[in-house]
């Protein structure tokens, strides 16, 4: 990662969470790593081998001997991280439990279960490692598609600069197959991009001229040129990455009662085995000190709490990594526990479900006009206009003829545009900018769910124009799929209320309302909330800032969306695609689903050997698989998530 990592010794604390620590591990191959475990396993095989097959050689202090070089290859980094947390008081951990248990195995000549706790233990270790690894992997990759250097064009010269210099307004060339760094315009007329890293899709995207290409988008086949309109520190994937590192930091519910649970359960077990070992010599007459201890040990190697502090942790991380492999980015485990339990989906409408770009529908023209020449002139006349709807009907027209005359083009606020066009007075716009200047036009849609653009030509009515937005091609299928997870569904938006209630009957939508200010959608989520239901909002724009915050579980469209929003929300979709909700919402349940399949297995399997250990029905072997079993079948089932 980019930032300063943390190393531990091979054997580091089931108290760090698996975001914030690096194994040794991850700096060494796994041949090296393995060496020791090896060594000591072969060792070990060898003498139960002479154990069994009585060598005569093999007894007093050469096998004792043996059996400890055994012990120390894999018990050295175990012993030397308790005895450092000791020294800084923190004494109760798995290392203090391990080491007094397998110390206590040695000093009443139960060598090979000593050894054979350590070298398990290690091989836990082990595969915590590159579980570990393997979840990071996803959130490693986006973090690599961050180039250092980029090529920028300057008086036609090729200049090869670090990316942190690079000033807003310069160009770079990207060539086929180079990752862009910086946010920006493009300047070519059309590229296509592999946008995997930012949107979890593999499927290419194709750009045309200015429109935004952002970073950690790759180049795939042509030289593009992009005009840098960002701050390399404040692009998209500097604020994904600050993101997705800090993302562990907001712990759920289930992992801080879990950490405050090891943290009373260490000592209490540390004080029922010592109670094991000492207790029955005032009741047992027969009492031997020797067998009491041997099942206190076991006692002590069970109740090890590293399969619950290390899978949970590594369960929520391993979320997040799920979700970032899909284009969903979540601030913090806290969020998948809140995502999982979200019972009402609320939405903004124009960039979340629709496209938020205006296509024209259709042209109705009046009998006595020509219905090309009525395009032209209005087309003519919106080209003056920076306007979406002025971008639609430019779309739909086609080029304006460079031969016709464009003169005294007024824009009317609130109402439309009028100009003389080819000596012609031409009104484009609302039913009121017509009647405002004494026109009637009669035959206009009642009720109708598009944006209706009416023009009028010298005076008197010509026909009009309809525009609407775009659904998105995955909204239906987002409302369908929320149904199948029983989420309840309310859309609210900005815009006349006939066009949300239109968008809501296709969709399949709960409830819809229109016509609302920022203060109205927060109003209608409060609502919502104050009936008990976990409610999620997921809004694009500035004014959707206040009801993100407001609700149980905020989630922003981090390709179009504003910053404000963004910054705010708690998930962030970064491909802006609205069938992502009902996959965070999925990978938030099963998410809590693993966690708690973890934490009900593990407290059984160890309840249950513990109290075989008190009571002599339980060797070290049984709890060596209670202990270093369990955790590396929590571990596997953590990793799970990613899938």
């Amino acid at each position: 990662m980019k930032q300063e990592e943390k190393h531990c010794p091979s054997s580091c604390s089931c108290s760090e969470t698996p975001a914030t620590f690096e194994h040794e591990h991850g700096e060494q191959s796994n041949a090296k790593l393995l060496i020791p475990i090896f060594i000591s396993f072969i060792l070990l095989i060898l003498g139960l081998i002479a154990d069994h097959t009585h060598v005569s050689l093999f007894t007093g202090w050469i096998r004792t001997f043996w059996y400890i070089i055994t012990y120390i290859i894999v018990g050295y980094p175990v012993i030397k991280e308790s005895v450092k947390l000791i020294l800084k008081g923190d004494i109760f951990t798995e290392f203090s439990l391990m080491s007094i248990a397998t110390l206590g195995a040695l000093a009443i000549e139960e060598f090979p279960e000593a050894v054979a706790v350590m070298l398990f233990y290690s091989v836990g270790e082990f595969f915590q490692g590159l579980a570990v690894r393997r979840a990071q992997s996803n959130i490693k990759d986006l973090i690599d598609q961050r180039p250092d250097t980029v090529t920028i064009i300057k008086n036609g010269k090729e200049d090869i600069v670090k990316a942190e210099h690079v000033s807003i307004g310069s160009v770079i060339q990207l060539k086929a197959g180079e990752k862009l760094a910086l946010d920006g315009i493009l300047l070519s007329e059309k590229a296509s991009f592999n946008t995997a890293a930012l949107t979890g899709e593999s499927k290419p995207d194709t750009k045309s001229k200015g429109e935004t290409v952002l970073a950690g988008m790759i180049n795939i086949n042509t030289l593009a040129l992009v005009e840098v309109n960002t701050p390399y520190e404040d692009s998209k994937l500097s604020k994904i990455l600050d993101l997705v590192q800090n993302a562990n930091a907001q712990k759920a519910p289930t992992e801080l009662f879990i950490r405050k649970f090891a943290r009373y359960y260490t000592p209490a077990v540390v004080i029922a085995a010592t109670t094991t070992c000492f207790l029955p010599y005032f009741f047992d007459p027969d009492y031997v000190f020797a067998d009491w201890l041997y099942r206190a040990l076991i006692f002590l190697v069970i109740s090890c709490p590293c399969a619950l502090v290390i899978s949970i942790p590594l369960s929520y991380f391993a979320g997040i990594g799920a979700g970032s492999r899909n284009g969903i980015l979540f601030k913090g485990g806290n969020y998948l526990d809140a995502m999982a339990s979200v019972q009402h989906v609320v939405m903004d409408k124009t960039g979340t479900l629709t496209e938020g770009v205006f296509k024209v529908q259709q042209s109705i023209i009046q009998s006595g006009f020509e219905e090309k020449e009525v395009l032209q002139l209005v087309n003519a006349l919106e080209s003056k206009s920076t306007h979406p709807v002025a971008t639609a009907i430019h779309e739909y027209a086609g080029m304006v003829d460079p031969k016709i005359s464009i003169q005294n083009v007024e824009e009317i606020s609130g109402h439309g545009l009028k100009g003389i066009i080819n000596g012609k007075n031409i009104l484009a716009g609302n039913v009121k900018l017509l009647e405002k200047y004494g026109i009637t036009a009669k035959i206009l849609p009642e009720n109708e769910a598009d944006t209706i653009i009416a023009i009028a030509i010298d005076q008197q009515f010509a026909g009009y124009i309809s525009i609407a937005d775009q659904l998105k091609e995955d909204a239906l299928r987002t409302i369908d799929q929320l149904k199948i997870l029983g989420v309840k569904t309310t859309l609210l938006s900005g815009d006349k209320d006939s066009v949300v209630q239109k968008v809501a009957q296709t969709l399949g939508v709960d409830d819809a309302f229109g016509n609302l200010l920022p203060e109205d959608k927060v109003e209608k989520v409060l609502q919502i909330i104050h009936t008990g239901q976990s409610v999620a909002f997921v809004g694009d724009g500035v004014n959707d800032a206040p009801v993100i915050a407001i609700s149980d579980i905020g989630v922003a469209m981090g390709g179009l969306g504003s910053d404000a929003a963004i910054e705010t929300a708690d998930v962030v979709i970064q491909d802006d695609k609205p069938s992502k909700i009902p996959i965070a919402i999925h990978i938030g349940k099963k998410t809590k689903q693993i966690v708690w399949q973890n934490i009900m297995f593990t407290l059984t399997v160890k309840l249950v050997v513990m109290g075989l250990g008190a009571a002599g029905f339980a060797s070290m072997w049984a709890a060596v698989f209670a202990d270093v079993g369990v955790a590396l079948l929590a571990i596997l089932n953590a990793i799970r998530v990613r899938k």
